[in-house]
């Protein structure tokens, strides 16, 4: 193995097992790693799940009385300037994709403008019940005149008349419960007008994850969260702190980056295992590229245990 490879193995390792807070597990997990722990080792490492799980149970987002299932799909693999690894399979491939996970039971749709995945959604809501789907998206807006026109032309892009879920995309300052107040105060207003179902935020910052952990206006979270640390706000251990904070609040949590954007696709087991052995997911979203990996990740997830 690699120096490189050793030192990111050693990490995952044994910031999974501090998470679980047992120090016997993390001797033995960084023994294990020292030696180049394999799949089976990791996955042994991890305390058994406390049920079986599926990908299309009902769960209840938080306290917004928002029910979906436990999977949702992602449309932003890579996403910026419009465009993702998802969007990349066109509209009429990706809209298939969102409609086998329906199929499958699957009834949580993660978009975003920046992702440019709307006309996709759009094409897969006109095939489904729409009150049967939870459709997720975001918003780059930072001020009250572009959140009222963005959320206005959300809708009409997707075509819908409500939006679920709409979160502020991308918050990294710790004052941006202040800062962008006006943003807020629209979307509480569109909320109250049944616009929009929920408000909330995605991080890309510990500072501002924390300032949202505080924040009583936030109803639901997308949290990037795996057990090796890969594109998160912080180590493992930090956000999992700040997720208990958010869970006490009685907020939503949907977790991402279950998969550290790709790094650890050939570590799925271990990454859903521990997503799922948190025990502070409301749910997550992992966004697949083509129907066999979509089929797989249910399956796996119904194998967790």
């Amino acid at each position: 193995m690699k120096r490189r490879e050793f030192i990111r193995h050693a990490a995952g390792g044994m910031g999974a097992a501090a998470l679980l807070g047992s120090a016997a597990l993390t001797a033995k997990s960084g023994i294990l790693n020292s030696l180049g722990m394999s799949r089976e080792a990791r996955l042994a490492a991890l305390p058994p799940l406390p049920r079986k799980f599926a990908a299309n149970e009902t769960v209840t987002i938080g306290k917004t009385g928002i029910q979906t299932s436990l999977l949702a799909m992602g449309t932003g693999t890579v996403g910026s300037g419009h465009h993702s690894h998802q969007t990349a399979l066109g509209v009429k491939g990706l809209s298939d994709l969102l409609l086998n996970g329906y199929d499958h039971g699957l009834r949580f749709f993660d978009a975003a403008d920046s992702y440019g995945s709307h006309p996709h959604v759009a094409e897969a809501l006109k095939h489904v019940p729409r009150d049967k789907v939870t459709v997720l998206t975001k918003t780059w807006a930072r001020d009250a005149a572009t959140a009222r026109a963005d959320i206005e032309r959300f809708r009409q892009e997707l075509g819908t008349e409500y939006l679920d879920i709409c979160l502020m995309h991308c918050l990294t300052e710790d004052n941006w419960t202040e800062r962008y107040r006006g943003v807020m105060d629209v979307m509480e207003e569109a909320k109250q007008k049944g616009t929009i179902r929920a408000h909330g935020c995605s991080c890309h910052s510990i500072e501002a994850l924390r300032a949202a952990a505080k924040s009583p206006w936030v109803r639901v979270h997308l949290v990037r969260i795996n057990p090796i640390g890969s594109f998160m706000d912080s180590d493992p251990q930090t956000v999992v702190n700040v997720m208990k904070e958010m869970k006490a609040a009685g907020h939503g949590i949907v977790g991402m980056k279950i998969l550290g954007q790709g790094d650890m696709r050939n570590r799925q087991d271990e990454a859903l295992k521990f997503a799922l052995g948190l025990g502070l997911l409301d749910a997550f979203t992992i966004g697949a590229e083509s129907k066999a990996e979509q089929d797989d990740l249910v399956r796996r997830i119904g194998m967790a245990a």
